[in-house]
């Protein structure tokens, strides 16, 4: 007999099968009535391509799925066009570029590809507004952009200054002023809604808008008030441009603060930014010409900004310089604080009214590396007998600003509990941290815990998170030096965490200017200083961009001219003694300034020949106008449109036949000279490097005893610091002090032969020409063209710019790989003594520091080929540079030529009117800039 107890188990289990296909069924039904609603949407927005794809190829051509590509990347909503129609021209363009199947898959991706791209391709605002309220898909995106559209054509009134909208009047996501003072509203965007109440979270950047006092809002177009993006800080130091669309425009208060000249330049640019953006709407990209028009357009180059970096040792007076220079006593905190020598501060300007703060943090990985390394360090040094360095148990105090004393007492995974970070959710994410204030000194009191630590006068334990933080940029409103240059202030010695290093590597390539300052009492005799510029100088210098070196002397209170003078004469004398440095500068490259910062924001003692903060702001001033964004992008303007405007002329077929054969001579002969100047210089380079790795074969073993027995060091004071090179690929960091290299000082005999040479070769002011003046001295002789064959100017006007613009190009191309190029010998280097590094940094207990020398000398020993190999490498990357030379200017002139002279034109729009104006502002900033040089 059956268990009852089992059937009724029996009968539960049937039933829940019996479930269980019900429940598969009804999703089954679902499914399918979900794909029949995704197919209605599909076809609600589809049903009108045949009008549009007609509209917009009027001539019927066959198009290739590559110009449907250019035609989708390259789309954007027009003035005169709604969401719907835009929608409807991306979908034609990519269904021909990316040919869907029939499958729902292949469907949904390709409604995800336009879903991306309709949102990138409507105005700032409106496409702000649709990405916080994140469309499921392309028909909800659609809705969205129309309502914002038709809330902002019901309500066209501009408010006049210092007006609120009020919430039930304002465009959707724009920003309402709150009347509760302090209030702030998130990226979401929703009407009414504060930071307290916001759990969005859509942007890796936490973008926060106070609302404080406004009383001078921004309007963009139809009188409504704006939602500006923060700009971007990322990677290379770059802003976003916030001109496209023609939306952003200068605060009054910002305009009424800039110079003359700076004000003009900004205004030229955004008209002429605005006339090719419209230029471009009008080109429909159908036909080979119009697309490489299109493609130009796009290419159209601004630069980045300068870097000035400050160099200094603690008490220097560093940040007192920073806040005489940008005139606001209280920016970056200075005087009874124990200053931070890890965290990297730029300097910029905003067009905002208020200070912001943008603190970038390592990751937390970074961090539980950093703490292990440091932890492990300890327990070591606890068992070797031959004693250690306190120093360098936590050589910066980073462990003690963040955990107090607890750190001695806990393991690394304790230590990465989130309680400890519970102030900086930021970290967690991670995510850019933004503080801001209406002051300079509020700003300051902010994010002082970001970038040092105060000794606790209370009894209350205070954290400092500087430990954590990558880099602060600070931005500064109401500034017209600063618009495209950024005081870097930078530790001398890099740092032991490896994101942080490697960014204060990257800046030290990158600065165009470098600041030493220290104290006038002591400034020739100050090794510190010294010790700073000579370690950073061939990261600088052949290794990086810098092109002026400013020696600066603060405290000269009431010094006397004749005190002031010698002390000059004391620094200059000191600077040419140090080969190290003039192997990559000359001395019309450095110059001494005396300044008193104090006195300065006082008021006091502001003789320009005393105290010299005027002429840096001078300096300053002058680097940000000699910025060429405006006028390069002008002049590439001014060639296309000349393009444009003269390949409608078609009764020119003979003339342009016989030009386009004596360009093509040209070029030739122009190729065959750059490629003979750049053959003879790699020739000399290879001489001076055999040289080098004769030299580095005889003087190796004196070199690595140098770094590895170095004198009035004992072995246990030394036993942590070679460890922790030896874990940091042979890099020594000590707190004070220079930074040392084992590999750029195995290296050092290769460099030291090429270093006169590769400076007159590559030199870093780019007006003293690459290869020897080489490239700017090509040339296919347009001018003479242009006075022989009027009835082609206007193409020739376009191969001039052309030609003008790919020179810059090359130039920068040529900067950044001349850094590799000459990095490439200590890199060869390091790659070849990896392998012992990482059998030293395994040594354990006793006898650890001798068995740490003696893997170290045995590697090298045995390696000795590794200086012809990197000499090879070398050699290898500047053939590669040559042939890239060689061939960007081939190919660009090459494709120039075919598209301005033996390519047909469809249909172009007339542009006589934008090329005059664009040609009257190209002749403004050519004139200003004629100024310029002769005064």
């Amino acid at each position: 007999m059956s268990n009852p107890q089992n059937l009724q188990q029996g009968r539960a289990l049937a039933q829940m099968f019996a479930d269980m296909a019900d429940l598969q069924q009804q999703q089954a039904v679902l499914q399918q009535q979900q794909a029949v609603l995704h197919q209605r949407q599909m076809q609600m927005l589809l049903n009108l391509l045949p009008q549009s794809g007609a509209a917009a190829n009027p001539l019927h051509l066959e198009l290739s799925p590559e110009d449907h590509r250019r035609r989708f990347r390259g789309c954007r909503m027009g003035p005169q066009e709604g969401p719907s129609a835009f929608a409807q021209q991306l979908l034609y363009d990519a269904g021909r570029w990316l040919h869907p199947g029939p499958t729902q898959g292949e469907a949904q991706l390709l409604e995800a590809v336009v879903l991306e791209q309709f949102v990138e391709g409507l105005p700032r605002e409106m496409a702000d507004w649709v990405k916080c309220r994140k469309p499921p898909n392309l028909q909800a995106a659609v809705r969205l952009a129309e309502e914002h559209l038709a809330a902002r054509t019901e309500n066209p009134r501009r408010s006049q200054p210092g007006e609120v909208l009020a919430a039930t009047g304002a465009v959707p996501g724009s920003l309402v002023a709150a009347q509760t003072q302090g209030q702030v509203r998130e990226q979401c965007g929703d009407l009414g809604h504060f930071q307290q109440e916001c759990q969005e979270d859509a942007m890796e950047v936490q973008q926060v808008y106070s609302v404080t006092g406004m009383s001078t809002p921004n309007f963009g177009r139809g009188g409504m008030y704006s939602v500006l993006d923060l700009p971007s800080i990322s990677e290379k130091g770059k802003r976003k441009s916030e001109l496209e669309f023609g939306e952003w425009q200068p605060s009054p208060k910002r305009q009424d603060n800039c110079a003359a000249g700076s004000q003009s330049e900004t205004k030229i640019l955004s008209d002429v930014k605005d006339i090719m953006r419209r230029v471009s709407e009008r080109l429909h990209g159908r036909d080979k010409l119009s697309a490489f028009l299109k493609d130009k357009i796009e290419d159209l180059e601004t630069e980045k900004r300068h870097l000035v970096g400050v160099f200094g040792r603690t008490g220097a007076g560093k940040s007192s310089l920073i806040n005489a220079i940008m005139n606001k006593e209280g920016l970056l905190p200075s005087g009874s604080v124990s200053a931070c020598t890890s965290v990297m501060i730029k300097v910029e300007a905003t067009n905002g009214s208020k200070y912001e703060a943008h603190i970038e943090f390592i990751t937390k990985e970074d961090w539980e590396n950093e703490v292990q390394s440091l932890k492990l360090a300890l327990e070591e040094d606890d068992d070797d007998d031959d004693g250690g360095n306190d120093d360098c148990l936590d050589p910066d105090g980073k462990l003690s600003a963040l955990y107090g004393e607890e750190w001695k007492e806990k393991s690394t995974h304790s230590l990465m509990d989130n309680k400890y970070f519970r102030d900086i959710p930021e970290f967690l994410k991670p995510k850019i941290k933004i503080l801001e204030s209406d002051s300079a000194e509020g700003l300051s009191e902010e994010f002082v815990r970001y970038t040092r630590s105060e000794s606790n006068e209370t009894e209350e334990v205070k954290r400092w998170y500087w430990p954590l933080v990558k880099c602060v940029t600070v931005k500064v409103p109401d500034n017209d030096f600063l618009d495209h240059v950024t005081l870097v202030d930078l530790p001398g010695n890099g740092d032991f965490n490896r994101s942080r290093d490697q960014m204060w590597k990257e800046f030290i390539a990158s600065c165009s200017t470098v600041w030493i300052v220290t104290e006038m009492t002591r400034a020739a005799s100050e090794r510190e200083a010294w010790d700073i510029l000579e370690g950073a100088s061939s990261l600088l210098g052949n290794g990086g961009e810098c092109q002026q070196i400013h020696f600066i002397c603060t405290k000269s209170d009431h010094e006397k001219p004749d005190d002031i003078n010698k002390v000059k004469k004391a620094v200059m004398k000191e600077f040419k003694k140090r080969k190290t440095i003039t192997n990559h500068f000359s001395e019309d490259s450095f110059q001494v300034f005396t300044v008193s910062s104090k006195e300065f924001l006082k008021g006091e003692n502001v003789n320009p020949d005393v105290n010299e903060i005027l002429k840096l702001k001078e300096i300053l001033k002058n680097l940000n106008d000699a910025h060429s964004e405006t006028s390069n992008y002008v002049s590439g303007a001014h060639g296309i449109l000349s393009l444009i405007q003269g390949a409608k002329s078609r009764e020119v077929v003979e003339q342009k036949n016989e030009v386009c054969a004596v360009l093509e001579g040209n070029l030739s002969i122009q190729l065959n000279r750059v490629k003979k100047a750049i053959e003879d210089i790699t020739k000399a380079f290879e001489q001076h490097l055999c040289d080098g790795v004769e030299k580095s074969q005889n003087l190796c073993e004196r070199k690595l005893k140098s770094f590895l027995y170095p004198s009035k060091t004992s072995g246990g004071a030394f036993h942590m610091t070679l460890k922790f090179a030896v874990r940091n690929d042979g890099i020594q960091k000590p707190k004070k002090g220079k930074r040392k290299d084992l590999n750029m000082i195995l290296a050092s005999c290769l460099t030291e032969s090429i270093d006169e040479k590769f400076r007159k070769t590559f030199p870093n002011d780019l007006r003293c020409g690459n290869f020897n003046g080489a490239i700017d001295a090509f040339s296919l002789s347009t001018d003479s063209l242009i006075e022989k064959y009027k009835n082609v100017e206007l193409q020739l006007t376009f191969l001039q710019t052309e030609e003008k613009k790919m020179k810059t190009k090359l130039n920068k191309i040529i900067l950044t790989q001349k850094k590799w190029i000459y990095n490439s010998l200590t890199e060869t280097i390091k790659n070849n003594m990896k392998g012992c590094y990482e059998e030293a940094a395994a040594f354990e207990k006793k006898g650890t520091l001798k068995r740490m020398r003696d893997t170290i000398e045995r590697h090298v020993e045995s390696k000795m080929d590794m200086f012809e190999e990197a000499k090879n490498a070398m050699l290898e990357q500047l053939n590669d540079l040559k042939e890239t030379v060689l061939r960007t200017l081939e190919e660009t002139m090459e494709d120039s030529i075919e598209h301005s002279l033996k390519t047909e034109a469809c249909s172009l729009p007339d542009v006589l009117e934008d090329l005059e104006m664009v040609k009257k502002h190209c002749d403004e900033l050519n004139g200003d800039q004629d100024e310029k040089k002769n005064s």
